[in-house]
């Protein structure tokens, strides 16, 4: 399953203790678990938190940022959203005291971090995205698999698929949709999204150079649902209704899985992950104080709401539990 890291997060098992959540992504039937605990505000508490790191956060980011501010109206923010590998340099300089990523940190960049300092860097998992195609929403095209996705985005084909698909006829549509062109969108090399697609659907290959980055996951979305022959990507929580999800399965013949919040938690849709802010703590020392409420409230029943608001998954409670765990 692609949610893992056993070391910060519950696991594979974990997220099959029953604890599956009906419905679609993230907005509709899906509830925050109620086992998990409200914020409790502390006092003493003030200044200031620098974020540098993920797009894909940087609105949860933000709403998070707000909830806080209204425990502690003496915290400022300062967030900045550029992409995944702006984060490890810029904790590693000093800049940031938080480094939201939607992908794990690279072994090199862990090492550049441990050169610096002597140890390594923490980690929690703050909230569930399932990484999604989508397409515009009058497109009729009924599921993909991944060695399909692989042929449409990428060069290299190392999914094994049999041709490369560039029509979107190749995908079952007929009709006026048959000889369409697929149209390509994503993100930036800078991007973790970028990277973990590049990984987990192009089977590490090179996207095709007629892929349009974009420096955002909204402008991809909104440039899908502009463009009724595009496909793009992007995580779960920019989903507008100008677009719709492509049901994916991992394998040719397979059932395809839509990208909802069970079958995230239930490990049968093929691109979930967990969504990480990364800090800096010495062994044996505390965490700031200010950073380590703010994760606190993240990690809280209130923070989780924000989570599905802002349409990504929540964590369930044994996941919260665990990364809690971190902040001791």
């Amino acid at each position: 399953m692609r949610l893992s890291k056993s070391v910060v997060l519950a696991g594979v098992a974990a997220l099959a203790l029953g604890l599956s959540l009906a419905g679609s992504p993230a907005k509709a039937d899906v509830k925050v678990d109620e086992a998990i605990e409200g914020y409790k505000p502390v006092a003493g508490i003030s200044g200031t938190i620098s974020s540098v790191g993920s797009d894909t956060l940087n609105n949860l980011m933000t709403f998070w940022a707000e909830g806080f501010k209204k425990q502690y109206p003496n915290v400022t923010f300062a967030v900045e959203g550029k992409g995944s590998s702006t984060a490890p340099p810029a904790l590693i300089d000093g800049t940031a005291d938080i480094g939201p990523m939607s992908r794990e940190m690279k072994a090199e960049e862990i090492k550049k971090f441990e050169d610096k300092f002597g140890y390594k860097p923490s980690v929690v998992g703050v909230a569930v995205d399932a990484l999604a195609v989508f397409v515009h929403k009058d497109n009729p095209v009924k599921s993909l698999s991944l060695p399909q996705v692989d042929a449409i985005f990428s060069a290299n084909r190392k999914g094994g698929y049999k041709e490369d698909m560039t029509k979107w006829g190749q995908a079952g549509l007929d009709g006026e949709w048959a000889n369409l062109n697929i149209t390509l969108y994503g993100r930036n090399s800078a991007s973790g999204t970028y990277g973990f697609f590049k990984e987990h659907a192009l089977y590490k290959g090179d996207f095709k150079s007629t892929v349009k980055e974009q420096p955002g996951s909204s402008t991809v979305v909104q440039l899908v649902s502009e463009d009724r022959s595009a496909a793009g990507y992007s995580g779960i929580g920019y989903k507008t209704a100008g677009v719709k999800t492509v049901p994916i399965s991992k394998k040719d013949g397979e059932t395809a899985y839509d990208a909802t919040a069970e079958n995230c938690y239930s490990g049968k849709y093929p691109m979930s992950r967990f969504l990480w802010i990364y800090f800096n703590r010495a062994p044996g020392k505390e965490v700031s104080p200010v950073v380590k409420e703010f994760l606190s409230f993240i990690l809280s029943k209130e923070g989780q709401e924000i989570v599905l608001k802002d349409g990504f998954i929540p964590l369930t409670k044994k996941m919260i539990d665990k990364n809690r765990g971190v902040l001791k």
